[in-house]
Formats: structure tokens, sequence, C-alpha cells
């Protein structure tokens, strides 16, 4: 639960802000029968995303969540792979409902905003740019950023010290169990989307200080919230 206005407020991409899986499944199964592999359902792909692009050509190729030997073809797979999804980014995906209403309140509200994902630069960017989201984003981090993916807190460190916040006074908005220890880890509050890509995890196994329904629906419960030197209330 949160008892103060944050300073900054970052919101995870995918499964987030922006329902990538139709094109992802579709690139993914491009790739799969290009390198002679049968293909897989949209809902499988859907649990594969959060790790980054390489991970999750590596779980396409084995099948399996957790790949124990890197597959001799990854290399090659991995490069079609990207080549073919920068050519299809978003012809079938978009924004969830509420995320550009709740930006665009945000932002009349005088938040600092940011974007954290795992996916790339090459993507993230043009798939922004495309959605009309980046004019409510003060930052962009991807994944090619800074060395280190969600969970590890670096991301969520480096975007505070940018955008000159506290990571303590700090808001991650994801939908899956990578964003909430990297929150953790990094000190900021987390609520969870009810939506999104979380594999087989519950909601409540996520262990965020809460939910929300909808972006949309941010704006306002931060509007309850005084804004003084408080810090985040933390689950028992």
């Amino acid at each position: 639960m949160i008892e103060v206005r944050p300073e900054l407020i970052a919101f995870d991409l995918d499964g987030t802000l922006v329902d990538s899986a139709p094109d992802l499944a579709r690139s993914v199964n491009a790739m799969l029968e290009t390198f002679g592999r049968p293909p897989v359902g949209a809902e499988k792909v859907r649990a594969w995303i959060g790790n980054g692009t390489s991970m999750l050509v590596q779980r396409a190729l084995t099948g399996e969540l957790e790949p124990t030997v890197e597959p001799k073809d990854l290399a090659e797979a991995l490069a079609w792979f990207l080549d073919f999804y920068a050519a299809h980014l978003c012809e079938h995906g978009g924004l969830f409902p509420g995320v550009l209403e709740g930006l665009r309140e945000l932002k009349e509200e005088g938040y600092k905003t940011a974007c954290i994902t795992n996916k790339l630069s090459r993507f993230t960017l043009p798939l922004l740019e495309q959605l009309g989201v980046s004019p409510y984003l003060d930052f962009i981090a991807c994944g090619d950023q800074f060395g280190r993916l969600k969970p590890d807190p670096l991301p969520l460190l480096e975007t505070a010290r940018r955008l000159g916040a506290e990571p303590e006074r700090s808001l991650m908005i994801g939908d899956s169990d990578n964003d909430v220890k990297a929150a953790r880890a990094a000190g900021y509050g987390v609520l969870c989307v009810a939506y999104g890509y979380r594999g087989d995890r519950a909601l409540d196994e996520l262990g965020a200080d809460g939910l929300i329904d909808s972006i949309a629906d941010l704006p306002p419960l931060l509007k309850r919230l005084p804004s003084d030197d408080g810090r985040w209330r933390r689950p028992r």
C-alpha cells in the first residue's frame, strides 16, 4: 500500500502499457517455421515474454521456460527473429485500454514518468513513438542500455537518478514477478495491473503493494495521497 504521492512513476512496457504478444507470437512462429520447428500457441508465447529477446528465442527453440542448454542455432535464429519482428513491430497488438488516458492525466498533474523495459531500444523507441506514448514519458530505459535486465534493480536505480528522484519515493507499475522483484530490490513501491503477462503466477502471488485494473485508474488513486516526507508502507 502507498501513503504518499511519488516523485517518479515508472512503467513496464510489454504486458503493462502494450499488448505486444500478438506481434511477438507471429514473429516467434515465423522463426520456428523457418528453423524447422512446430508452431506454438499465443498463450505460451505470453508466458515466455519478459526476460529479453534472447531468452524469448531460447524458450521458443527449446519449448522450456528455463532452458538448460543453449540451442546450437540460437545466434542465427535470434538474428532472424530480430529482423522479422522489427519489420512487423505493431501490426496486431496495441495499447491496453486506459493507457493513453492515464499517462496524459499523469503528465497534466506534473508527475515525472518513465518506461523501464527489457525490450531492446530498436523495438521500444519506434513502438512507443508509433503508439503515441513517447510524449508522455520523461525517460525510456531499454534492455540494451545498462547491461543488466529486470529483475536486477540497476535500470530502476539509474532511471531514478537521471530524473532526480529518490528510489524510496518512486513507484513501479508492472505486470510480472520481474517487475515486483526489481522494484523491491531498488526500494520502489510497486503496483501490478490486473492483466498482462505473468505466466502461471496468480496476481496475489506477485507480492505487489496493490493492484489496478487500468492505467487510467492510477491518477485518481494518487490524488488521494498526500505530498509530504512520508515513505512507502511495505507489505508485512
